[in-house]
């Protein structure tokens, strides 16, 4: 089963999809992590979702490109966090995808589909603030929009985080 988990930050996205996850019977629980520890402030991000997760079970998997490539073992419970660092880091890393970031990014999520019994993908809401955005900013938003619309296409469910509380969305075929 894939869920996409959306929400604005500090929406409480990221504790609910660990629980999705935490409530899984799966054998194994994977954390998929994107984010590249480039500094001070996402190392202290990174140790304070760790914190958060210590005693969830989770073997942590860090992946900041190619999650094709990415071995998670067979019949478990993955989540990926997160779709906008993952965006990012293929859009702008020297090893990223560059203009092939979309189709790299949801070629790894079905790679990944294919091995898990659960897989839960968090992503940021995006225009929400509006769309006046400068260059590579536009680009990026725009990747991250594109992704998250393939995604819920293909998902089981789809759901937006608010203060913690989840709503989920109806997909009409």
């Amino acid at each position: 089963m894939l869920t996409l988990v959306v929400g604005g930050a500090a929406s409480g996205k990221s504790a609910y999809a660990e629980e999705l996850i935490v409530r899984s019977d799966a054998p194994r629980r994977v954390y998929l992590a994107t984010m590249t520890p480039f500094g001070d402030e996402a190392r202290r991000r990174i140790e304070r979702h760790r914190a958060l997760r210590a005693d969830k079970g989770f073997e942590t998997l860090e992946c900041y490109v190619n999650i094709a490539e990415a071995a998670i073992p067979r019949d478990s419970a993955v989540l990926l966090e997160d779709l906008g660092n993952l965006c990012a880091n293929e859009l702008f890393s020297s090893q990223g995808a560059k203009g092939g970031a979309a189709d790299a990014i949801l070629r790894g999520i079905a790679h990944l589909r294919g091995q898990c019994r659960d897989m839960v993908v968090v992503s940021n809401e995006v225009f929400t603030g509006g769309a006046d955005y400068a260059g590579d900013t536009v680009r990026y938003l725009s990747l991250l929009a594109y992704v998250n619309r393939k995604l819920a296409a293909t998902a089981d469910a789809v759901c937006e985080v608010n203060c913690g509380i989840a709503t989920y969305y109806t997909i009409i075929e």
